[in-house]
């Protein structure tokens, strides 16, 4: 794929992230050294949202170096017996707030329709994590014919 940002989503990607896979999300420590979390993904418009409530080293790391990158195990395998995955490489901004509402509408998909989360009266605003695709690879019925 070229470089600079995905147009859209492509539809099958966009449905597997709405079906609730937990992301692998690397970002890169001051040293150079990958830092790795996981975290709860959604999308909003063509950009992939994660919401942090409080400051976590993904956080400083990305408002040096915006470039991250997002694994995710997928359903399948080929016939050769490869387990499908996705990897989603880009550039994130971080919003303020917003984090509490975020966390809330993901945690229906990802804990259950009766999920209450954050369980805290008065959470923190904390931050979006909003990252605009560039690139995407993996092994899967991932891109359009």
């Amino acid at each position: 794929m070229p470089s600079g940002s995905l147009a859209a989503l492509p539809p099958k990607v966009r449905a597997f992230l709405e079906s609730g896979p937990l992301a692998h999300v690397v970002t890169l420590s001051a040293d150079g050294s990958p830092q790795v979390s996981i975290a709860w993904v959604g999308i909003e418009a063509d950009e992939i949202v994660i919401g942090s409530m409080f400051d976590q080293p993904k956080l400083r790391n990305l408002r040096r170096d915006p470039r991250v990158a997002l694994s995710f195990d997928a359903p399948g395998r080929t016939d050769d017996g490869l387990d499908h995955y996705l990897v989603l490489h880009g550039r994130a901004r971080l919003t303020d707030g917003g984090a509490p509402q975020l966390l809330g509408q993901l945690a229906r998909r990802y804990l259950g329709p009766d999920a209450a989360f954050p369980a805290m009266p008065d959470p923190p605003g904390g931050w979006v994590i909003r990252i605009t695709v560039e690139r995407m690879v993996g092994i899967g019925d991932w891109r359009e014919a």
